[in-house]
């Protein structure tokens, strides 16, 4: 029976190795630290922050999101280790809540390694406060108990660290703060809020995530140090890994469900797979919701399997412990016949999840066999036929295909990178060496090709995508150097002027830009867009940039962070191809500009995380067919849709 605290009731903990789960009506960071016997948080080195995410019997995740996992194994804690505290805190970014009264109440939940909820509190009463102390695990008289907390803090992380006892508090949040806004900026956006029928229906059997042998299951995505593995690659501005939550287990009763505690179980789903099965008002919307679906399900099935694998590795490695640590087994026959059995047993636990795995992935691939020859032109590969049916929308899409995201588990499973319109950041596309193996073995000239190459492909699918005379592109290349690669924005016509080059014709576009920004912000928030000059080009802009910062001045530089902060909110948005350590002269200055821009490459590359689990995941940038004419006949019906529009 689930006990269901209320603010200061305790409850004993039935097993040692836990999950506690984390849901918010906003991304929060997840935190906890360790305390001795008198309460006292020993320093630093005792506290578990994305920055810093593992301690013994500890791990938590390396990047803000509105559900979490994190594991537990007191039993492995330090031995002056007597409370566990979980913090919660918002992370404070533009736009973002400030406070948790401005978000529904953070729910936490102590589950057992099956699943099985142990308690549960709503933290309800929050207003002006932006941390909260959610629960405490405290040990007394040898028996762990959870205890309901919810002490808010109007100050912060700081004011929250600082009262667990922790010395130079500030400087301690500041660092987190800091990993947490590295994470961001490489975190594919989260998906939308489900509909209030709950989760989308799903085909065929139910994946087996939640439904891997009870002996091979561990308690969460990844086993992490807890289980013997490593942790989740590091995280980094330019080309980070996330890190994975929970270690792994063996599991007392049953498989692991990676839903909400509280949310109730899907339907069964019909056998066969069809495409645009979501929930949603058109076909555009459904489809959009069932690749974010399938997205969901590759990360969380995935993750059930190297949980479960790592789960075996460590069964392994604390059985040839123990053989290893009585001298009359380490030699003999006694010795290879344990080793033998330890490691029989580790393959067969993971051979029944690799089979798991290749279940929920043959599901998997036989839906996006079917949804994708069925996506609309926003979201179609450019090898897709629907483009050669293209005609100029009507109306703009609700969402954009930036590229193919994919596991190396499952490197042929390829899953539509979909964003959602309008852009709520800009682009980057990285023509640097930093991070991509494929980058690193390339010619610098050819790769920053690929780059500007990648960038007009966006442009374009960004024009055909939109009504006519409803999306204006604008080009600055300083030097002129990637004049072969902008020829088809060029040659059809659709540029609203020729790409500029020097430093007059940077200073020209970006001031334009500036002032449209300005001027439509200051309509905007006085209440009277009726006022705009009737010259004013009221479609949004985007801005692509070759070389950055070559051809940038100072005053250039501070009107490009401009356009980036606040373009997006008024129309304007900007598409940089630039190498960030070419821009290492202007030092940490161009930070802002790096993280309000999402990272993409040219190439290849194992640097954006999901939202759920944080999986480093392979981006796969957009291709043309070899030989295709698709898209110099998108765009010239784009440029003749225009002219029509114009008369």
């Amino acid at each position: 029976m689930t006990a269901e605290l209320v603010r200061g009731q305790n409850h004993p903990l039935p097993h040692t190795r836990l999950e506690i789960r984390v849901s918010a009506g906003a991304p929060v960071i997840a935190g906890a630290t360790l305390a001795d016997e008198s309460g006292r948080v020993t320093g630093p080195e005792w506290v578990a922050h994305p920055g810093s995410p593992a301690l013994p019997g500890l791990e938590v995740s390396r990047q803000a999101a509105a559900d979490h996992r994190l594991a537990v194994d007191l039993g492995a804690l330090p031995e002056a280790a007597h409370r566990v505290t979980l913090l919660l805190a918002l992370p404070g970014t533009p736009g973002g809540p400030a406070r948790f009264g401005a978000v529904a109440a953070p729910f936490a939940a102590v589950t057992a390694l099956d699943g099985t909820e142990v308690a549960s509190y709503t933290i309800t009463g929050l207003d002006s406060e932006s941390a909260v102390v959610a629960l405490e695990l405290y040990r007394r008289q040898g028996a762990w108990k959870v205890r309901a907390v919810g002490q808010g803090y109007a100050g912060g992380l700081a004011a929250m660290l600082a009262d667990q006892g922790l010395d130079r508090a500030a400087e301690l949040a500041a660092a987190v703060h800091e990993a947490v806004a590295h994470g961001m900026d490489r975190s594919v956006a989260a998906p939308p809020p489900r509909s209030a029928e709950g989760d989308r229906a799903r085909h065929g059997a139910a994946l087996s995530a939640s439904g891997v042998p009870a002996d091979t299951a561990p308690a969460g995505p990844a086993a992490g140090p807890l289980a013997g593995a490593a942790a989740g690659p590091a995280d980094t501005t330019a080309n980070g890994a996330a890190a994975v939550p929970p270690p792994g287990g063996p599991v007392a009763g049953g498989p692991i469900s990676y839903a909400h505690p509280g949310r109730a179980a899907a339907a069964p789903p019909p056998a066969t797979p069809v495409a645009g099965d979501a929930s949603g008002w058109s076909m555009d919307e459904r489809l959009y919701n069932q690749v974010w679906g399938m997205f969901e399900d590759l990360a969380r099935t995935t993750a059930a399997y190297r949980s479960a694998a790592d789960f075996a590795e460590s069964r392994m490695d604390q059985e040839l412990d123990r053989v290893l640590s009585d001298p009359r087994s380490r030699i003999g026959s006694a010795g290879d016949a344990a080793r033998a059995e330890a490691r029989a047993k580790c393959d067969e636990l993971t051979a029944r999840a690799r089979e798991a795995l290749d279940r929920d992935l043959a599901q998997l691939t036989a839906e996006s066999e079917v949804v994708e020859p069925a996506l609309p032109v926003a979201y179609a590969g450019w090898d897709n036929p629907v483009w050669h049916g293209y005609r100029v929308p009507r109306e703009a899409p609700m969402a954009l295909r930036l590229g193919d995201l994919h596991l190396p588990e499952s490197p042929e499973l390829r899953i539509p990178m979909l964003m959602r319109l309008p852009l709520e950041r800009g682009l980057w596309i990285d023509s640097g060496r930093a991070g991509s193996e494929a980058a690193i073995v390339m010619d610098d000239a050819e790769l920053r090709r690929l780059a500007v190459d990648t960038a007009v492909l966006h442009a374009a699918r960004l024009l055909a995508v939109h009504p006519a005379g409803q999306y204006t592109v604008h080009v600055i290349d300083p030097a002129g150097a990637a004049a072969a690669s902008f020829a088809p924005l060029t040659a059809s016509g659709v540029l609203a002027a020729p790409p500029a080059s020097g430093a007059h014709g940077v200073a020209s576009v970006l001031t334009h830009l500036t002032q449209r920004v300005e001027l439509v912000r200051m309509a905007v928030g006085g209440g009277a867009t009726d006022a705009l000059p009737p010259d004013l080009d009221t479609a949004d802009q985007l801005l692509i940039v070759n070389d950055f910062p070559h051809g940038f001045d100072d005053r250039a530089v501070t009107q490009l962070r401009y356009l980036a902060d606040e373009g997006p909110a008024v129309g304007v948005h900007l598409l940089l191809v630039a190498d960030r350590e070419d821009a290492a002269v202007y030092g940490p200055v161009l930070d802002p500009l790096w993280r309000s821009l999402l990272r993409l490459t040219p190439v290849p590359d194992d640097h954006l995380a999901d939202p759920w689990v944080g999986h480093a995941w392979t981006y796969e940038p957009p291709r043309l067919p070899a030989g295709s004419g698709v898209l110099r006949q998108v765009l010239s019906q784009v440029v003749e849709a225009r002219t029509n529009w114009r008369r």
